[in-house]
């Protein structure tokens, strides 16, 4: 697959000097610029390689975990099951899980059923 790593580090100065960080709150489900990256890691899809997370933890109003979320379902403890994200089954890719800057959130989309996010963070104190 070729990546286009040019594009994405030209759209990734642009967020990282756009100077907005957006407040959050724990267990919401963001549209989030999560970039084109190396190998395995998770990519945004799309023109503006966008995908929806879900907000584990904050730890400022400028950096927080997330974990991405994937529409393909696989039967391993890396998949959680995260309900229904714009009418779509959804899957909580938690060996993903990664630090982001909030500059890379782009708007709200849900707040994540509470039994399920107590399932989602109890797979990745599991995974750990």
């Amino acid at each position: 697959m070729i990546k286009d790593f040019d594009f994405w580090n030209e759209r990734k100065q642009y967020l990282h000097s756009k100077g907005c960080n957006l407040p959050y709150h724990v267990g919401e489900v963001w549209w989030c610029y999560l970039g084109v990256n190396i190998g395995f890691e998770e990519d945004g899809t799309g023109f503006n390689s966008e995908r929806p997370v879900v907000i584990i933890r904050g730890f400022s109003l400028e950096v927080c975990w997330v974990i991405p979320l994937s529409t393909s379902k696989k039967i391993n403890p890396y998949y959680v099951h995260a309900g229904l994200v714009e009418n779509r089954p959804a899957f909580a890719m938690i060996s993903q899980i990664r630090l982001i800057d909030t500059k890379r959130l782009i708007n709200v989309i849900t707040v994540m059923d509470t039994l399920l996010f107590v399932a989602i963070k109890q797979a990745v104190k599991d995974l750990l």
